[in-house]
């Protein structure tokens, strides 16, 4: 069966309540939730509005819904009858039977919307049935407190049995039924308290109020029903019912996958490209960047890092770049999300992260600057447009140079040595920035200085800078040598993960090594490349991605799980990534040129985890033990678009 359109068991319930499922609407909002009807997570709702100043909000958190049957059997509660769920290019389908009934059920999300429609139909069973949807609400942001005090809650009729709700000062939820017969039982208003059993998990409070005004009693017959959920004016949250939205999703989905380069157009390359669509977005609501982008001809864009709780950050944007848009055949998004990173520079720095809801960026990284080089790199060889590198090269001059001179955090070349350092008390600058101190020089950090250099080089010599680009690489063939002397260590036979740290070299065998050779321009000599690339294989590598630590260090940790302190400890401590598999593959394909169904074979446990925990896509991180299970983000920019990334150049 096509992987676009999967079937998922239901023989085992347990099971089934363990995945989820989630469809995004290319503004950052989102609808999400457990695959047996229930949610899990604080995050989960039928409807997360990206809204300008709020940010993303949990407008409908739930409905319940509860089949009356037409021969006056007893009522029940719908998934209480679930015998299937599929997926129908990523969208979610549930099938219900029982006593002769059946019945389906789709959600989607009009494109560029916050809207969501709830549809129901008839498959068998004759006359019609009637159907209750209550509708539960608790208006929070996303990321927000589970308990926090429910805001009262305004209520105003509209023509044609619409409804709006207001809780505080959010915008309205505006509610409406498509039905050919329908009532609203409005004044049977319940708050209840609602168990998000995730959080327990992490330690998170985890009952919160949810209010309900009432509820729609529909009859239910061959045509159909639906509930529309908007925080859109009525035009558009009207505009289509769900049959059209339904076809309007899929086939935009079906183009997606025609645009995408050949080698990602089998099955899970196809499943792999609709994951990734999920993570771009418009941020509509950074008004004045969009004024002057707008003005310059340029649309606004940025990628999700993961869902449901991340916002946008930079080095995870510019490390899935090159998957989410460019081997999706995408060049025009990647354009977008360059000029808009470019924009935001500072100090010679692209945003760590933008706050959900906001308009300034958080600066403390020390490699998203370096990962923008990267980026840009892709971009540019893989279209040739030189007119997007007149616009930014000024932004990277200056970059390079406040890289050099110093900059904020610590960060600026060594001029003993022309190695990068970074460090500021009280900031994790690198990508390992939980509880994970690495001030000093970092192995990756130093990779990506030396492939910026190199680059950078290359960039002023096309724009006839001869001078520039002697000075770049000077400074690269410096970075060079005094990496392969410094960083190698041949007591281990692989890399130090740090020197010049403040308790000395750091020895631990860790992933980050493996950018010294992965990168298109690797700072590592070509001798260490085998044994690099073996110890990471032997020590690191799982089904899942690689593991940040070693096992056989004493600070490892197997499972990424308990409280905040623990994650936080166990984060980069053996927690397994998923988008380091991409950075492997790289390097598995340079020491094994043409070994493509080496490449692939790690691969495998990746491709089977899409039918896995949050279906269609990948999770953040993994245990570090086996059986691995995945955590954090149920969704993750850069664990889909490195997996990706990593299929297509993997190709037969």
């Amino acid at each position: 069966m096509d992987r676009l359109d999967l079937c998922l068991s239901v023989s085992a319930p347990d099971r089934l309540g363990e995945r989820e499922w989630m469809i995004a609407n290319g503004l950052a909002g989102y609808a999400s939730g457990r695959l047996d009807g229930t949610v899990s997570r604080r995050h989960d709702g039928l409807l997360v509005a990206a809204l300008p100043v709020s940010g993303r909000t949990i407008l409908l958190d739930r409905v319940e819904e509860t089949v009356i049957p037409a021969d006056g059997a007893p009522p029940f509660a719908l998934f209480d009858a679930l015998v299937e769920v599929r997926l129908e290019r990523g969208l979610p389908v549930w099938r219900f039977a029982r006593d002769g009934l059946e019945l389906e059920r789709r959600v989607v999300m009009p494109w560029r919307q916050n809207t969501t429609l709830l549809s129901h139909r008839l498959l068998a069973g004759g006359a019609d049935i009637g159907l209750d949807i209550r509708p539960w609400m608790h208006f929070r942001g996303n990321d927000g407190p589970a308990d926090q005090p429910l805001y009262p809650s305004v209520l105003s009729w509209q023509q044609g049995g619409r409804i709006e709700v207001t809780q505080g000062t959010f915008p309205p939820l505006r509610l409406a039924v498509r039905a050919a017969a329908c009532s609203l039982i409005l004044g049977d208003e319940r708050t209840e308290s609602a168990f998000y059993p995730i959080e327990a998990e992490r330690d998170y409070t985890a009952h919160g109020p949810v209010w309900s005004p009432g509820r729609f009693a529909l009859r239910l017959g061959a045509e159909g029903a639906e509930l529309i959920a908007s925080a859109e004016p009525w035009g558009a949250a009207l505009a289509q019912n769900a049959d059209a939205a339904w076809a309007a999703e899929t086939g935009r989905r079906d183009r997606l996958i025609a645009h995408a380069v050949p080698a990602v157009r089998d099955p899970v390359g196809r499943q792999l490209v609709v994951a990734a669509d999920a993570f771009l977005f418009e941020p509509r609501g950074r008004f004045d960047l969009a004024a002057r982008s707008l003005a310059q001809g340029n649309e606004v864009r940025s990628v999700i890092a993961g869902y449901p709780w991340f916002n946008d950050w930079g080095r995870d944007t510019m490390i899935a770049l090159e998957g989410l848009t460019l081997v999706t055949g995408r060049p025009d998004e990647a354009r977008r999300i360059l000029l808009t990173f470019a924009a935001y520079e500072r100090d010679g720095l692209i945003p760590n992260n933008i706050p959900d809801g906001g308009t300034e960026g958080v600066y403390h990284a020390a490699d998203a600057s370096l990962w923008f080089f990267h980026a840009l790199d892709r971009y540019l060889v893989a279209t040739g447009d030189d007119e997007t590198l007149d616009l930014i090269l000024p932004v990277v001059r200056r970059s390079l140079d406040a890289h050099r001179a110093g900059t904020r955090f610590g960060i600026g070349v060594d001029p003993a040595d022309g190695l990068l350092r970074q460090g500021a008390e009280g900031y994790m600058l690198t990508w390992m920035d939980s509880a994970t101190p690495r001030r000093g020089k970092a192995v990756e950090i130093n990779a990506l200085w030396y492939n910026a250099l190199t680059v950078m080089a290359g960039w002023l010599d096309t724009v006839g800078d001869g001078d520039g680009a002697a000075q770049a690489q000077v400074e690269a063939a410096r970075l060079r040598e005094s990496f392969n002397r410094r960083f190698w260590n041949p007591h281990t036979g692989f890399l130090f993960d740090l020197i010049d740290g403040e308790a000395g070299d750091d020895p631990a065998c860790r992933c980050n090594q493996l950018l010294a050779l992965s990168l298109p321009h690797p700072v590592l000599e070509p001798a260490h490349w085998a044994a690099v690339l073996d110890v990471v294989e032997r020590r690191l590598l799982t089904p899942f991605g690689l593991r940040s630590l070693d096992p056989a260090a004493p600070d490892y940790r197997p499972s990424y799980a308990g409280d905040l302190h623990a994650r936080d400890f166990a984060y980069h401590r053996g927690t397994v990534w998923a988008w380091l598999i991409g950075p492997f593959v790289d390097a598995w394909l340079k020491v094994h040129p043409g070994d493509r169904a080496g490449a692939r074979r790690v691969l495998s446990g990746l491709a089977g985890h899409l039918d896995d925990f949050c279906v269609g896509t990948i999770a953040e991180v993994f245990d570090g033990d086996s059986p691995h299970r995945p955590r954090g983000c149920t969704a993750q920019a850069w664990s889909v678009a490195e997996t990706l990334r990593a299929w297509a150049n993997s190709a037969p």
